[in-house]
Formats: structure tokens, C-alpha cells, sequence
């Protein structure tokens, strides 16, 4: 399981909103663009680690960062009394801007969108796959291997267990979904053998409406 699996969303409606969405793409650009390219991954592996410090070890203190019960001079005072010390400087001016910005509430989002961008720039793509059972990683692993010979990007799983997958996969890359499941592949036997009792009825009734010889 990677840093951005073990962070858990505390704020769904900020997460899922599209504006907010919009906004940390905006900064999840100004993040990396501001980091040299040899440095990249340990910067977002800096971010990954505080998100973590903050939100799951001392949950206390990231609810009084990200949910604005400080004002703007108390959460900057905040920052620099408690992460300035332990983080590097250019982590920390980040922290800064968002705080004079009151944008801190969006700093999984942000975090969302610095790996996406990231993945981009390293030609991966997030692929979620939806089993009923947990699968093995000798599975994950083919099924890596051929997503990669077959759409030509490296791809990141992100797996899920959902039992409504009877059989089989659905997976998800952006918004097109392959879905494999054995109830789709059921359901769409079901519509072809649909349309062939319609089409022989309609023959039948055709044979009736019009016999041979007339």
C-alpha cells in the first residue's frame, strides 16, 4: 500500500467538490513546478509523511490546520511554531502561501492532484480495478503487464473489493470502464438472446401474414 492509499479522506465534501478540485490543481502545478526535477519524489514523499503526521497520528492538530478554527495570523504562527523546525524550507513557504491563502482545508486534495500530475509526468496512469475477492499478487501483477503491452502508459492499480462484481474484472481508466465481469457478460447474453426470440417471432409472424403461394 503507497503513502496516498494509508491517508485517509477526513473532509469528503471538500474532496469531491470541482472547484475545490480546480484550486488544488492550481497549486498541486505551483508545488511541482517550484521543486527542482531531481528532487520531485522526495518532495512529495515530505508532503505524504506530514499529511500523515497531521492527519492520522495527531488528528487533533490537522483538524485545528485544515478546517480554518484558526484565523489566517494563527494558523501562519502555527506553522512556523510547529512544521517550520521539522520540514525543509520549500515545504514549509508552500504551508505558508496556502495559509495566507486559507487554502490549508485542501491539502489532500492537493496532494491528490501533485500525484496525479507526477504519474503523468512519469507516464503512469491510475487504473482501478474492482474484484469480489481480494486478489493475488501474482494476478496483479499480469494484469499490470498486459494494461502496459496494451495501452502503452505504466500502470498505478488502485484495487477495491466490490461484491457486486459477480466474476470476473471491471476496470476503470479515466472515464472508459472494461468491464469483465460474469454478470455484464450475463446481462448481455441475456439481451442477445432477447433479440433473437424478438427477431423469430417477428419472422414467425411474417410466415403468417404472408404464406407461400400468395
Amino acid at each position: 500500500m503507497n503513502d496516498q492509499e494509508q491517508i485517509k479522506a477526513r473532509i469528503p465534501s471538500v474532496m469531491e467538490d470541482p472547484g475545490a478540485i480546480s484550486v488544488a490543481k492550481v497549486y498541486a502545478k505551483a508545488f511541482l513546478g517550484s521543486v527542482p526535477e531531481s528532487d520531485k519524489d522526495s518532495a512529495i514523499e515530505e508532503f505524504a509523511e506530514f499529511l500523515n503526521v497531521a492527519l492520522n497520528q495527531y488528528p487533533q492538530f490537522g483538524k485545528m490546520l485544515t478546517t480554518r478554527s484558526l484565523n489566517k495570523e494563527e494558523s501562519l504562527q502555527l506553522i512556523d511554531r510547529a512544521i517550520a523546525p521539522h520540514a525543509s524550507e520549500l515545504f514549509t513557504n508552500f504551508l505558508r502561501v496556502l495559509g495566507r491563502h486559507e487554502r490549508l482545508n485542501l491539502l489532500q486534495q492537493i496532494y491528490t492532484q501533485i500525484n496525479k500530475l507526477r504519474d503523468a509526468e512519469v507516464g503512469k496512469k491510475a487504473v482501478v480495478v474492482k474484484s469480489a475477492f481480494e486478489l493475488s499478487d501474482p494476478i496483479l501483477d499480469s494484469i499490470r503487464q498486459r494494461l502496459n503491452d496494451t495501452l502503452g502508459f505504466i500502470p498505478v492499480l488502485k484495487t477495491s473489493i466490490d461484491q457486486n462484481v459477480l466474476g470476473g474484472l471491471v476496470i476503470q481508466v479515466d472515464d472508459t470502464v472494461y468491464d469483465g465481469s460474469l454478470r455484464t457478460r450475463l446481462k448481455q447474453l441475456r439481451g442477445r438472446l432477447d433479440n433473437r426470440s424478438i427477431h423469430e417471432i417477428q419472422s414467425g409472424r411474417d410466415r403468417f401474414s404472408y404464406p407461400e403461394g400468395n
